[in-house]
């Protein structure tokens, strides 16, 4: 048998044994690519100087931020060239929500409740990204968020672990297929684990989780993507419990590979594994590189100073044993032959546009941002827009914003390519409608700490500073009194979430309320669309909008896929993904809470202000009206049950609806949450139309980590179940214990 007709564990254990130290030790190594030398400036210079170096001594396994064929062909070219046994470099990416076309950001898409539209989309996004020689994305992020002030909620499924799971295995299966052929890339999750509950939401901030939090909430959304086929993940930043997540073994052996028994590779969050000296867990960066190898780190993502450039001289000091760096190699290695890319290193550059360019994706992204979007108020049905609306004011900062339609964590975004908001409803209006537009008030900036920037990220609009916020207000409320409707597209900049975007207010920044105020003043009726990562603060603007619709950032297609949802082309489906506080004194703000002393009191855990959310996860209207009977649970093994609903459209309008199953119990080994998701499906219903859903429950399901026998337990005792539009539900049964 040759060696190309071996699997690839047998082929990577010969490449093993042939491979010096150096070798082994570039392998586990992954370097930013800030260009050439002669290229790059300042502090990138330097970066650029050490990948140079690395590629010709052949002592490099991995780049990340290559982006272009060309550069992924030279860049490799050159590598293989300098390299003894011609192992290819592996390419890493970002590709959170999307790569050239952009879908909506994670969060948003969360809100679709259709795992095979995330699905869908992640593969778009990874036949554009293999297409120009990426191999890799450090995604999905599935971390569990419940305190809307940390800013990479918008990365993440939102609060609830069921939920997360499920959008967590969609992602995967989208990026790597059942295959990694050359339409697909390696999936990884990320950041293990924890990394959602962050002091005060604050990013990188400490992270103390009970065992019973870590396993029943944080933990579930990780599992869900390696028993999904996930070949890589992510280790988090912060220290989990005391132990820094990069150097904790508890994780990233004990969990990971013996209890879950993960085979793929490991890798840090940049410059997580030297920055365990920061953290005060390590010594040095050479007792750095060992406590990470040794706790389960294979790969190290690193700017500036490295610990895994100790490495060999740990394994000849006789500080670590180099059996370890064998295993961690060997993972690499595995990794690298699954993707093909000893038989093909190389891609096709002229193909690569062509994928690129495939209309068939922007249509896709234009429904994904469709069926994201939530309808959160619709006084008098004002939406969708009639056609006795001949004439309409786009207002706001975010209106035609196209950088701001995209989202954070978005690199090679084609501004051109997006359709804003204000185009959208422009496009889609009836003929004879005439549509204006004003910004009204400027959009607050905010500087980005980050030592080397934005620099892969291309703003449309990064000064306001000459923009006359007296006379764009007064344009504005001018342009509302002339109109039949005023649209207000309000909310966050791009950058005002994501990471290092944490905030200390939900508030709309800076005179967007303003302007809201003076438009409502006019006794125009106002439809209120939101651009946003997190829940913000609509305590006052819901009183002054008659129609509030979260478009989230909806990328590539935003503007679309807003004016068809205004003009009534489709209606509003999308669920919220997490409880939207009234103000931020509520956060952390969960459905998923335990009973407590004094249940009864549970809404009036604040003197001034009630403990209730102001929309309840899982909450979303639509055009259509929704009428869920007829409950039917039916007993089945194992403690389990089989629940079915009939669900009926009872209004004027076609429409989805996201049918969700929630479980409670009222006494067992745990205090467990009052209600948690368990089930959901999305269906579409013409007017009239009913259809019978149901859903299995099974042992799985109403399974629960126990804290004192540290197992998963399924208590013998009743429980209730509601079916309903969301997680305050009404109807409900009882299944006997």
């Amino acid at each position: 048998m040759s060696i190309e007709d071996q699997s690839p564990k047998a082929r990577a254990r010969a490449l093993l044994a042939q491979m010096s130290l150096d070798e082994k030790c570039g392998q586990v190594r992954q370097y930013f690519c800030f260009g050439t030398a002669a290229e790059a400036v300042g502090p990138l210079a330097a970066e650029a100087r050490k990948m140079e170096i690395a590629l010709a001594t052949g002592t490099v396994g991995s780049l990340l931020f290559v982006s272009k064929a060309s550069q992924t062909n030279a860049l490799q070219r050159q590598h293989l060239e300098a390299s003894r046994l011609k192992i290819p470099l592996l390419f890493g990416f970002d590709v959170i929500h999307g790569f050239r076309t952009i879908f909506p950001t994670p969060i948003a898409i969360a809100a679709s409740f259709d795992p095979a539209l995330v699905e869908a989309s992640q593969a778009v996004a990874a036949r554009e990204a293999r297409a120009v020689g990426i191999h890799w994305t450090f995604a999905p992020m599935v971390d569990i968020c419940r305190d809307a002030r940390w800013g990479r909620i918008v990365e993440g499924p939102g609060e609830d672990p069921f939920l997360g799971a499920v959008m967590a295995a969609a992602q995967v299966r989208g990026f790597q297929g059942t295959t990694l052929d050359d339409q697909h890339v390696l999936a990884g999750p990320k950041h293990f684990a924890g990394y959602g509950a962050s002091l005060g939401g604050r990013d990188y901030d400490e992270v103390n989780l009970s065992d019973y939090e870590l396993h029943n909430v944080y933990l579930p959304p990780f599992k869900a993507a390696i028993d999904a086929g996930a070949r890589n993940l992510m280790t988090a930043y912060m220290p989990l419990n005391g132990v820094p997540a990069t150097g904790n073994r508890h994780l990233l052996t004990t969990i990971l590979r013996e209890h879950w028994g993960f085979d793929g590779f490991v890798v840090s969050d940049a410059n997580a594994a030297i920055n365990l000296v920061a953290h005060g867990f390590s010594a040095s960066p050479v007792e750095a590189a060992v406590s990470a190898l040794e706790a389960g780190l294979d790969l190290e993502m690193t700017t500036g100073t490295s610990a895994y450039e100790h490495l060999a001289q740990a394994v000849v000091d006789g500080l670590i044993d180099e059996a370890l760096l064998d295993q961690a190699v060997l993972r690499i290695l595995e990794a690298k032959l699954e993707l093909g890319l000893f038989e093909a290193p190389f891609v096709d550059e002229e193909a690569a546009e062509a994928v690129l360019a495939t209309p068939a994706h922007r249509d896709l992204a234009r429904t994904a941002a469709e069926r994201s979007a939530v309808l959160l108020r619709n006084e008098d049905a004002l939406l969708p827009l009639t056609p006795a609306i001949r004439r309409v004011a786009v207002l706001g900062p975010l209106a035609d914003a196209p950088r701001d339609c995209l989202g954070p964590w978005v690199f090679e975004q084609d501004l051109s390519e997006t359709v804003t908001i204000r185009a959208g409803i422009a496009a889609a209006a009836p003929a004879g409608v005439t549509v204006d537009y004003a910004p009204g008030v400027a959009m607050p900036m905010r500087q980005h700490p980050w030592p080397f920037g934005r620099m892969h990220e291309r703003d449309d609009r990064s000064d306001w500073a000459d923009f006359d916020e007296a006379a764009g207000l007064a344009r504005a409320v001018e342009l509302a009194r002339q109109a039949d409707v005023a649209v207000l597209v309000l909310g966050e900049r791009y950058d005002m979430s994501g990471e290092i975007a944490s905030c200390s207010t939900l508030d709309l920044a800076g005179r967007q309320m303003e302007l809201l105020d003076a438009v409502a003043a006019t006794g125009t009726p106002v439809v209120l669309l939101l651009m946003s990562g997190r829940p913000l603060d609509l305590r006052r603007a819901g009183t002054l909008a008659d129609a509030i619709l979260q478009l989230w950032h909806g990328g590539t297609r935003a503007g679309e896929a807003a004016g068809r949802l205004l003009w009534g082309a489709v209606s509003p489906g999308g669920k919220l993904p997490f409880s939207w506080p009234r103000h931020v004194g509520q956060v952390p703000l969960i459905y998923g809470h335990t009973r407590s002393h004094s249940p009864e009191g549970q809404t009036r855990r604040y003197w001034d202000e009630t403990s209730t959310p102001l929309y309840p996860f899982g909450f979303g209207l639509s055009y259509g009206a929704f009428a869920v009977t007829d409950l039917t649970v039916i007993p089945t093994a194992g403690a389990g049950a089989e629940v079915s609903v009939t669900v009926t459209n009872t209004g004027i309008h076609a429409g989805d609806e996201v049918v969700q199953l929630y479980v409670g119990q009222a006494s067992g080994s745990s205090a467990r949450p009052v209600r948690e998701l368990k089930g959901f499906q999305r269906i579409h219903l013409a007017p009239g139309a009913r259809q019978r859903v149901t859903f299995q429950l099974d042992a799985t399901a109403l399974s629960h980590w126990n804290d004192a026998r540290k197992d998963w337990v399924v208590d013998r005792v009743a429980r209730t179940v509601w079916v309903g539009s969301d997680s305050q539900a009404g109807l409900s049964a009882r299944i006997p214990g």
